[in-house]
């Protein structure tokens, strides 16, 4: 179930991206500074994020959420911190690296039974939830934030072409 969300959440964020004109993927304003390029680069560290939290939760240890040197409540720092480490990133080199570690992300997923992933506090790591809200926030939850923004941006630059 969480991998069928995964997976669907992704096609429509690939839908909502091929939508937009490949010379438009790199422009600024489909999240106020982001361009398309910067959203999908924001994904792929998420899931780099997730990534890590998974694999060092089950060595054993405790991760440092969100990211070293960030708590929670310093997300849009550590959000602004993304887009500046990979606003000069590759069209081709975002593309790849989202894709792989989407792949990655729904292995993880898929080694997990269904008790393992949705009790709540049943890895140290994870808190008071579970394995299953992190990779829902990760993968589909996130992908259909990035989906609508990239669609809502596209309308406007639709708009944009037809009113001059």
């Amino acid at each position: 179930e969480l991998v069928d969300a995964a997976a669907h959440e992704f096609d429509r964020l690939w839908l909502a991206v091929d939508a937009v004109p490949e010379a438009q993927r790199e422009t600024p304003g489909a999240c106020d500074a982001w361009s398309v390029k910067d959203l999908l680069a924001h994904l792929h560290a998420w899931h780099e994020m997730a990534l890590g939290w998974e694999r060092e939760g089950s060595a054993g240890t405790t991760p440092q959420q969100p990211a070293p040197g960030y708590t929670w409540a310093e997300t849009p720092a550590l959000n602004q911190a993304i887009f500046e480490r990979t606003r000069d990133d590759e069209w081709s080199d975002v593309d790849s690296r989202l894709r792989r570690t989407h792949d990655q992300i729904v292995a993880v997923i898929e080694s997990y039974g269904n008790d393992d992933l949705f009790t709540k506090k049943r890895y140290r790591w994870t808190g008071s939830t579970s394995v299953g809200a992190y990779m829902v926030s990760a993968t589909s939850s996130h992908y259909a934030w990035a989906s609508k923004l990239i669609r809502k941006w596209t309308k406007a630059l639709a708009k944009e072409t037809t009113s001059e």
